[in-house]
């Protein structure tokens, strides 16, 4: 019998135990730990995220129907509810921070995420900033008051366009505004950074100005400016008009005095003007306007990270806990993102076995579809690698409800995951996931 270790395995195996074991004395995570440790505690996080477990119960039933087979995953045991509840309250979620920022470090110096085809030919590096408001209830999370019976917490992320993965990432209470965490990112000379109309500061864009950073925004309406130097907008395209301005505001003035750029363009699909701002005074209009556009890339983002990872229903009530599982979604992102990367590069080094006992491991796919199974190869002798023309699918048929929860089941030798017998590539897979974009 071959000996193989299980996909969920492969894929943790790029979590190296030796660099995790040292984030983890970094950060004390294990102080006063008996049994339960931040490994066992990282591998139900994970499997929260790729099986779209709603509750504690589904991740503890999850892995304790693995049986043996959690020895591949390096976990003795299935952890109980109170005892994952309690780790996710108590030890420090600065843990899973710095072990997302140490394995996109270690991603990108590799090449395994690939590069983003922007379609410019400016060799400036593209940013994106904004950020995305999670809704909570008040009276579960009191410590996350947003407004007079709602609660939330804000996530401010800057994208890298070279990737589309993020560069900053700050977790805060959604009351705090946009430009407060804006202003503390320290950026390379050279950047752009592409940005919505709450990122209107005066003396922020001095700072990035006097700092070499440029920026494209959204004007606000009242802002008050005179025009300096009238320039020439392209023909037969949708820019209207092209101005070099000053600020005349009585605090605007003084915070920012440079010279800045007014760029009116006209949006076609919605019939409006859209006025942008900004300090690079050298590319053409047309380019401006695409930097913007390419500022949807962020929300693409979001919009991934809300409907395909578990960051709007959690398993924990306290603030520690949303953040272990906020991190721990980022860190899911990462791995399918890598795993979209070598798709596109048309092999994917992952085992499949035929005959095996399958676990609940799931690629997410939008709106309900079918999700990927991870399986299991540890029972097939017939070794081989899966391709991105050759990949198989299969769809998980067999869930029940037990006691009003969604449970995963397993039947004897042969587990809850039925092959369909349909046939896909595993690059329509990911495609249709809404993770990738």
């Amino acid at each position: 019998m071959a000996n193989a270790a299980s996909l969920f395995s492969q894929l943790l195996g790029h979590f190296p135990r030796a660099e995790f074991a040292v984030m983890v004395k970094k950060n004390g995570a294990e102080r006063h730990a008996k049994g339960f440790t931040c490994w066992d505690q990282f591998v139900a996080m994970l499997f929260c995220h790729l099986a779209r477990a709603d509750s504690l119960r589904e991740i503890c039933g999850g892995l304790s129907c693995c049986l043996g087979k959690l020895a591949h995953l390096g976990v003795g045991r299935a952890p109980k509810r109170s005892t994952l509840s309690y780790a996710n309250g108590h030890r420090p979620a600065r843990l899973y921070e710095d072990l997302f920022w140490t394995a996109l470090e270690r991603f990108r110096g590799q090449g395994r995420l690939g590069g983003g085809k922007t379609g410019f030919r400016f060799r400036n590096k593209l940013l994106s900033l904004d950020s995305t408001t999670v809704s909570l209830c008040l009276n579960l999370f009191p410590w996350a008051k947003f407004r007079r019976a709602k609660g939330g917490v804000k996530v401010h992320v800057m994208l890298d366009h070279a990737d589309y993965m993020p560069s900053f990432v700050l977790i805060t209470e959604a009351r705090r505004h946009d430009v407060t965490a804006a202003r503390e990112i320290r950026l390379v000379a050279g950047s752009i950074v592409a940005m919505d109309k709450a990122y209107n500061d005066y003396g922020l864009f001095a700072r990035w100005t006097e700092d070499g950073v440029f920026f494209v925004t959204r004007m606000k309406e009242k802002t008050v400016c005179e025009v300096v130097e009238e320039c020439n907008p392209p023909k037969n395209r949708n820019i209207l008009s092209d101005r070099i301005i000053r600020l005349t505001g009585v605090m605007a003035a003084t915070k920012c005095p440079h010279l800045l750029r007014r760029v009116v363009l006209w949006d076609a699909e919605k019939g409006r003007q859209i006025v942008l701002l900004t300090n690079h005074l050298d590319f053409g209009a047309t380019t401006i306007a695409a930097i913007y556009k390419e500022r949807w890339q962020i929300e693409l983002f979001f919009k991934a990270l809300k409907q395909n990872l578990k960051v709007k229903t959690f398993i924990g009530t306290t603030e520690n806990a949303l953040r272990i599982q906020i991190w721990t979604a980022l860190i899911a992102m990462l791995l399918l993102k890598w795993l979209h990367h070598l798709v596109q590069g048309g092999m994917v080094a992952l085992q499949s076995r035929r005959h095996a006992a399958h676990e609940p491991v799931h690629l997410p796919r939008s709106q309900g579809l079918a999700r990927l199974a991870l399986r299991n190869p540890a029972h097939d002798p017939d070794r081989r690698t899966i391709d991105a023309r050759s990949a198989r699918t299969w769809t998980a048929t067999c869930k029940r409800r037990t006691r009003g929860l969604n449970s995963i089941s397993r039947r004897q030798g042969h587990g809850s995951i039925v092959i369909s017998g349909e046939k896909r590539s595993l690059q329509n897979v990911l495609d249709s996931s809404g993770i990738i974009y």
